[in-house]
C-alpha cells in the first residue's frame, strides 16, 4: 500500500495482516562495556599470543642471520675476520650494494666478490656479466646456482649438492695445494665444459671449488660452491683461512658486493612485469599464511551454530498502525508496489476464503476461490475477480491505491451478504 495515503476500509488491516507468519522483530537493551569485554577477550587474547610469538621468533631469528658474509660484521657469520687478515696483507676492502657499483669498479687490479648471485635479477647479472668479460680482474661467486651460473658462467653447470664439510683439494692449483684440506663441501657441486678450467676439491666426482681463465689476458672466473671458508666462526679450522686470502687476495683492492634492496632501482625494466606478490619477501608470504590461519581458526572457535528463531516477548508495546505505517513507508522508499499489492492480494483472499468457506489449502487457488466469492455477489458479471485477486502488479501509486479501494469494497460486499 503505498505509504502517506490513508487506506479506507481494511487496506490497513490488509498490510498488517501480511506480516503474519513472519518472525517479530526483538529489541535488545544497549550493550555494556562488560558486555562488551565479554565478546571481545577471546579474540584480544588471541591476538596478543600471535603479537608475542611473532616478537619472539624474530627476536630468535635476528641474530641467525644479521651481517652474513659482510665484511664489517663481527658476528660468528659475518666475514670481518677474513678482511681484517686482508688488509694486514695489503688488500683494501670495499663494500658495495648494486650490481652498477660492482660493474664500475671492476677492473685488472680488482676483485670481484659477489655474495649472493643467486639473488640477483636479470639486469644484475647482465652488468656483472659485462664486468666478468671485460675488467680482465678476478670474480669470485659464492654458492651459484643453476639460473646465476646460466647467466654468469654459462660454461659451469650445477651437480647437486655436497654434504661432506672438509674435503682435500686433489688438484694443482696453487691456492688449494698451499691450504690443504678446507670446507667446500657444504654447498653445491659443479660440472664445466670450459677449456682450462681447474677443478679442485671434489665431491662424489663433482669439484666444489673451479677457477675458470676469462677472454681477457689476466683475468678469470672462482666459483665456490660453498661461503663457509669465508665465515668467522669456521674462518679458522682446516685450511679456511688460508684458501680465502688466496682466493681474494691476489689483487690489491677487492669489492665486496652485497646485494641489497638498492639494487631495485637499477632494475625497475625486470619489476615492471612482475605482480605484487612477486614484490614481498618470501617471510612475509609465511607470515601473512600463517595469520590467515589464524584468523581462520579464531573464526571457527567463535563462530555459533545457527538454531531455530525463537520467539522473545518484546519489552514494550507496539500498536499495529505504528507497525504498518512503517512497512508502507519501506515499501514506498523501495518503490515495491508489486510486493504491497502481493500483500494485499494475498491478505484478501485468505479473509474472503474464511468468510465463503474455502479451506485454507485452497486459498490462493483461482478454480476453487473465484466461483465461491462470485456466488456470493449479487452482481458478479460487473468485475473482473480474476483481474483484481489475481492480476498484474499496478503501475503507479494512484494504481495501488485504487486497488485497496477496489479489495475493501469486494470484502465489505461479500460480508453483508
Amino acid at each position: 500500500m503505498a505509504p502517506g495515503t490513508p487506506a479506507p476500509g481494511g487496506t490497513a488491516t490488509a498490510t498488517a495482516a501480511a506480516g503474519r507468519g513472519k518472525a517479530a522483530p526483538t529489541a535488545t537493551g544497549g550493550v555494556t562495556p562488560r558486555g562488551l569485554w565479554r565478546r571481545a577477550r577471546g579474540f584480544l587474547l588471541a591476538l596478543g599470543i600471535l603479537l608475542v610469538a611473532a616478537i619472539a621468533l624474530a627476536a630468535l631469528g635476528s641474530d641467525s642471520r644479521h651481517g652474513r658474509l659482510d665484511p664489517r660484521s663481527a658476528d660468528p657469520e659475518g666475514s670481518r675476520a677474513v678482511a681484517e687478515l686482508l688488509r694486514a696483507r695489503g688488500v683494501d676492502t670495499r663494500v658495495v650494494t648494486t650490481a652498477r657499483e660492482a660493474a664500475e669498479a671492476a677492473g685488472p687490479r680488482t676483485t670481484v666478490l659477489v655474495a649472493h648471485p643467486d639473488r640477483l635479477g636479470p639486469a644484475q647479472r647482465r652488468a656483472l656479466r659485462s664486468a666478468i668479460d671485460l675488467s680482465g680482474g678476478r670474480t669470485v661467486l659464492l654458492g651459484p646456482d643453476s639460473a646465476a651460473l646460466d647467466a654468469l658462467v654459462p660454461a659451469v653447470h650445477t651437480a647437486g649438492d655436497a654434504y661432506e664439510p672438509a674435503l682435500a683439494p686433489a688438484c694443482t692449483l696453487p691456492a688449494a695445494a698451499t691450504a690443504g684440506r678446507a670446507d667446500t663441501g657444504s654447498g653445491h657441486r659443479y660440472t664445466t665444459t670450459a677449456r682450462g678450467a681447474q677443478a679442485c676439491y671434489p665431491s662424489g666426482g663433482h669439484p666444489t671449488l673451479l677457477v675458470l681463465p676469462s677472454a681477457t689476458a689476466g683475468g678469470d672466473t672462482v666459483v665456490l660452491g660453498s661461503e663457509t671458508v669465508l665465515l668467522n666462526r669456521t674462518l679458522a679450522t682446516e685450511g679456511n683461512a688460508s684458501l680465502a686470502l688466496q682466493l681474494l687476495g691476489t689483487r690489491p683492492d677487492l669489492v665486496w658486493y652485497l646485494p641489497s634492496l638498492a639494487d631495485q632501482q637499477d632494475a625497475d625494466a625486470d619489476t615492471a612485469d612482475k605482480s605484487f606478490l612477486d614484490l614481498v619477501p618470501a617471510g612475509w608470504s609465511w607470515a601473512l599464511l600463517q595469520l590467515f590461519l589464524a584468523a581462520a581458526l579464531a573464526a571457527l572457535w567463535r563462530a555459533r551454530r545457527l538454531g531455530p528463531l525463537v520467539a522473545e516477548r518484546l519489552p514494550v508495546a507496539i500498536r499495529a498502525s505504528e507497525a504498518t505505517e512503517g512497512r508502507a513507508r519501506l515499501y514506498r522508499r523501495a518503490d515495491a508496489r508489486d510486493r504491497a499489492a502481493a500483500v494485499l492480494r494475498a491478505a484478501s483472499r485468505e479473509r474472503l476464503a474464511a468468510l465463503v468457506g474455502v479451506p485454507s489449502a485452497h486459498t490462493h487457488d483461482p478454480a476453487v476461490l473465484l466461483p465461491a466469492v462470485s456466488a456470493r455477489l449479487t452482481d458478479p458479471s460487473g468485475r473482473d475477480l480474476t483481474a483484481l485477486l489475481f492480476g498484474t502488479p499496478p503501475a503507479d501509486d494512484a494504481a495501488l491505491v485504487a486497488l485497496a479501494d477496489h479489495l475493501d469494497a469486494l470484502e465489505r460486499e461479500v460480508r453483508t451478504s
